[in-house]
């Protein structure tokens, strides 16, 4: 591949990471604040199936600590979980593309489900546990949005030739 391809393609891949951030920290009424999908760890997951050589854990790790910053919340916390996703990501990045839509949206409520489960038991373990069901609606609101930003990413990779 040759070196403007490369570059071209990691351009892709950082912009739709810092689109997502920016979806991450757009205002929204309180009330809408509990259906914000986790658009982060969903791009995370897409780029680990996509191109698990590429984007994995190490990627992960930096767009957490990234996602802790811009959050204000404490440090190392979405980082360890989005490593943990991507790791589990990559691992199973065969199986998962072969399923259909709506399969890959069950694993990913499990995995951004996952990811809440370790944020919620790092913020219990610092004495800031979540007190309600509803902060673990965005791992719904993320299975149910899979399946248009996969074909929206799967567009776009196509479209810049990401490899």
């Amino acid at each position: 591949m040759s070196e403007n391809k490369a570059a071209q393609g990691t351009s892709v891949i950082i912009l739709t990471f810092l689109l997502a951030m920016i979806l991450t920290i757009l205002p929204m009424p309180e009330w809408a604040g509990y259906i914000r999908p986790e658009w982060v760890g969903l791009v995370l997951v897409y780029w680990c199936m996509a191109l698990p050589t590429r984007v994995n854990v190490g990627v992960g790790w930096v767009a957490g600590i990234i996602v802790d910053v811009l959050n204000g919340s404490l440090l190392g916390q979405h980082a360890m979980a989005y490593a943990v996703i991507a790791y589990v990501t990559v691992k199973l990045h065969k199986q998962i593309r072969i399923y259909p839509l709506w399969q890959q949206a069950l694993s990913i409520f499990t995995l951004i489900a996952l990811s809440q489960l370790l944020i919620a038991w790092i913020r219990g373990i610092v004495g800031d546990a979540p007190n309600s069901w509803l902060y673990w609606l965005p791992s719904l609101t993320s299975a149910v949005i899979w399946p248009w930003l996969y074909l929206l990413l799967r567009d776009v990779r196509r479209k810049f030739r990401v490899s």
